[in-house]
């Protein structure tokens, strides 16, 4: 196979029980019981006090940059090859997204 997936989906069989107890419990939104168990589990597993699960990458870079302090003024090392979400939270804060490549020559 020549394809290389960007995201190639994973089911292990258990997704729709999941859903399905979401839906009957009512936590569809915003979090519940599935998403308070995976920060726990996450913070025993790593050896954090504190985690939280975010709704996408684009949401993630966005807290750490505002965890950070980044506003307006500020230069962020952003790759060139990626999507506009990538920059978007750059943005966001005010900041200059600068776009560098990960080759040498470029």
């Amino acid at each position: 196979m020549n394809k290389i997936w960007l995201s190639s989906p994973h089911l292990s069989g258990h997704e729709q029980k999941y859903v399905q107890e979401a839906f009957a419990a009512n936590w569809i939104a915003p979090l519940g019981p599935n998403v308070d168990g995976f920060e726990r589990d996450l913070c025993t597993y790593v050896g954090a006090g504190h985690a939280a699960a975010l709704s996408s990458g684009t949401a993630a870079l966005h807290l750490a940059l505002i965890l950070l302090g980044v506003g307006h003024g500020d230069a962020v090392i952003c790759q060139s090859f990626t999507f506009a979400a990538s920059a978007n939270p750059i943005v966001y804060q005010g900041a200059t997204p600068v776009f560098v490549d990960s080759e040498l020559g470029t």
